[in-house]
């Protein structure tokens, strides 16, 4: 049985010295908001937990899955305020019962010695019913949430079914998640932003949506990297 000790070294394990510097940037942008721009409390620590559950979700590295509760339970109470009910409900009632989930799927597939994740790809069919159901869900999506007079209703509606997929993706171990990822953070950014111009100080949110797409686009091509050179033994 694994000590605690143990488990924070493990965890640790694998970080590059740009990978470090990075996050460190990123949180030094999170920080000054919160202090010059007087940002909200919860907005950041929802970019902290955020930030880091997908830094650590792209090491794949199980803690992932604690911060993304933390961050979770930050997140919906910003979604509940700026009336985006369709990120509210995402995380609520799917994305906190996913990443429990999650703990316990990704625990029966960790490598013995890094305990990373053993990472996986969809087939050609697999990503075609992915592709489609992202079309069908997204256009569904859009219209509930202008029934029911969302802020923003087709950014919240693609972001909010694309979600649903990418946290399956991500319990999956798949590295089409990623791909996913790099629509609903890019589109995320630009409804935060939204907001912000419009007066509301979620500053961090801002820069953690920005984060999550440039982890996005890196942690997609360590993964296909990794998964190319396995093809190759």
């Amino acid at each position: 049985m694994m000590n605690f000790t143990e488990f924070i070294k493990k965890e640790l394990l694998g970080w590059k010295n740009f990978e470090i510097i990075g996050i460190f940037i990123v949180f030094v942008m999170v920080f000054v908001n919160a202090v010059i721009l007087k940002d909200s409390i919860v907005a950041v620590l929802s970019a902290i937990c955020g930030i880091l559950y997908t830094v650590m979700a792209g090491k794949g590295k199980i803690s992932c899955y604690l911060f993304g509760l933390a961050g979770s339970g930050c997140y919906i109470y910003l979604a509940f305020v700026n009336a985006l009910w369709g990120n509210m409900l995402l995380y609520l009632c799917y994305y906190i019962p996913m990443q429990m989930l999650g703990i316990f799927r990704w625990k029966k597939h960790l490598k013995e010695d890094s305990r990373e994740i053993i990472k996986t790809k969809l087939s050609k069919i697999g990503r075609l019913r992915l592709v489609l159901a992202g079309f069908i869900g997204s256009f569904f999506s859009i219209l509930i949430l202008a029934h029911f007079n969302d802020k923003s209703p087709i950014i919240d509606g693609i972001t909010t079914f694309l979600s649903i997929l990418g946290m399956y993706l991500t319990v999956r171990r798949s590295v089409e998640q990623w791909t996913v990822w790099m629509i609903v953070n890019g589109l995320s950014f630009l409804m935060w932003l939204n907001i912000v111009l419009h007066g509301t100080k979620v500053y961090s949110t801002v820069v953690m949506w920005g984060a999550y797409f440039i982890l996005a686009v890196y942690f997609y091509f360590v993964w296909k990297k990794e998964l190319n050179a396995l093809k190759s033994c």
